[in-house]
């Protein structure tokens, strides 16, 4: 699936691996990408500076990925890391920026977990 993706920080993207989930009674669709310039060692992207990419990718990606496949979610997070991670797995050395979203009148709107 590794597909790269143009984003408002400009830094390069890869989509690893979307995942669906439930979470108490929610659906949850997960999309995972390595974003190397994260890293710590490199500071080249702050959280600061790849913010707008979160709400950039879920109207992007998430929401054309949705239809493309006629999935639903009740939640959409949208992962950043440094190198891949398996899901569910600690990794102190990695970096990863996540937030999550809802969809609320056809747009992606930032969500609290």
């Amino acid at each position: 699936m590794a597909t790269a993706q143009t984003v408002p920080s400009g830094q390069p993207l890869t989509l690893t691996e979307v995942l669906q989930d439930s979470v108490g009674n929610e659906a949850w669709l997960r999309f995972r990408f390595v974003a190397p310039q994260i890293a710590r060692e490199a500071a080249a992207i702050t959280y600061a500076q790849a913010e707008g990419d979160f709400v950039h990718l879920c109207d992007r990606v998430a929401r054309p990925y949705m239809a493309e496949f006629a999935l639903s979610a009740d939640v959409i997070v949208i992962t950043l890391m440094d190198r891949p991670v398996a899901f569910g797995t600690p990794d102190p050395e990695a970096t990863q920026f996540i937030e999550a979203f809802r969809i609320v009148d056809n747009a992606c709107i930032w969500d609290e977990f």
